[in-house]
């Protein structure tokens, strides 16, 4: 491990040096991609110089027992002890750093929140979901922007697109794809019995320009009046957009932006977002099959979580863990159900490794 620990350190004080150069100050593009590559490996390369050090240090420390100074080699012989034991601990935290890392995860995301079965009421938990999420986002000092939506009247949400931005973001929210369930006595209920729905989450990392390209041949555009909120303005011009994508029959809409040419760079994002994500959970699932993941599927219609209110608990289906901070998950505080998930996904892919 020693001999790829010091590949790695150097070249990423070759990328220090390369971020130097003023050979490359011009190409702004190579610019950003040293300097997120160089960023991405600072944790790596800092637990590495540790570990190397500690490794030397013991080596030193060997050398004196071979020697005759008795009171030298019982120091020695005792910090050989709590070396290689930091030594462990290092090493398995380097295990985890050195998995492979998901391309996607430092990219923006595209959320889209959908009402399932139960009527209004899985509208309303709709809007249940994009408060989480959005405070969620929130909470990490994430950008997020609604792109298009449709409400029910009563609080609810039928459909909602939303634009988050922010350093990881799809990284962290990427296991929310899936049905999640709600089992609570509706406001509407007056025999007080427990009603269950659902709504469907898809989380799509942010298509780039350099990761798909859509064939504008391939595009049916239409514009039509935007409905909702907004004033005379937006109710009077043709300013949503509708881009219909022939060859897979994709429809996407957006109408939020204040104008047509601010709605069609949107809907045009979204579309790519979603034709992206359509070829990676097509890999993710053969991935999944030949590895029996639990985690990352990429099976939108899998039932993944259960939000229970009479017993105030949350329930993640896929490893098995149970929350009973119903309240604190409703405000956006998911970061104990991220990190859970994150070191199942981390143990599935250490045992692929092994295997």
């Amino acid at each position: 491990m020693k001999e790829k620990l010091q590949a790695i350190i150097e070249k990423h004080a070759h990328l220090s040096e390369q971020m130097t150069d003023p050979n490359i100050f011009n190409d702004q593009e190579k610019v950003t991609a040293i300097a997120k590559e160089h960023k991405s490996m600072e944790e790596v390369v800092n637990t590495a110089k540790v570990y190397i050090s500690i490794l030397d240090q013991i080596d030193d420390d060997i050398e004196i027992l071979e020697g005759d100074d008795e009171e030298l080699k019982q120091i020695a012989q005792d910090e050989i002890v709590e070396l290689e034991s930091e030594k462990l601990a290092l090493e398995e935290k380097l295990k985890i750093l050195l998995l492979p890392t998901d391309p996607n995860d430092d990219k923006n995301l595209i959320l889209e929140i959908r009402a399932g079965t139960g009527g209004d009421e899985a509208a309303l938990f709709a809007a249940d979901l994009f408060r989480i999420y959005t405070r969620y986002a929130e909470r990490n000092n994430w950008v997020h922007k609604v792109m298009d939506s449709s409400d029910t009247g009563i609080g609810g949400i039928k459909e909602a697109i939303v634009s988050i931005q922010g350093n990881g973001a799809f990284g962290m929210l990427k296991y929310e794809s899936g049905v999640h369930r709600v089992q609570r006595v509706p406001k509407t209920e007056t025999s007080g019995r427990v009603h269950t729905s659902a709504a469907t989450i898809a989380v799509l990392p942010e298509a780039e320009d350099v990761d798909i390209e859509v064939n504008e041949g391939d595009l049916k555009i239409d514009t039509y009046r935007a409905s909702g909120a907004g004033g005379q303005h937006v109710n009077k011009t043709e300013s949503a957009i509708r881009i219909t994508h022939i060859p897979t029959g994709l429809v996407v809409t957006c109408q939020d932006e204040s104008s047509q040419h601010k709605n069609r760079a949107a809907a045009l994002k979204v579309l790519k977002s979603r034709l992206l994500a359509a070829e990676q959970e097509k890999a993710a699932a053969e991935r999944a099959a030949e590895r029996k993941s639990l985690v990352s599927t990429g099976d939108r219609s899998a039932k993944i979580r259960t939000y229970n209110f009479p017993q105030g608990r949350v329930t993640d289906h896929r490893i098995n863990f149970t929350s009973y901070r119903l309240n604190e998950v409703l405000d956006g505080d998911i970061t104990e159900l991220i990190e859970k998930l994150k070191i199942a996904e981390q143990q599935e892919l250490m045992a692929a490794e092994i295997s």
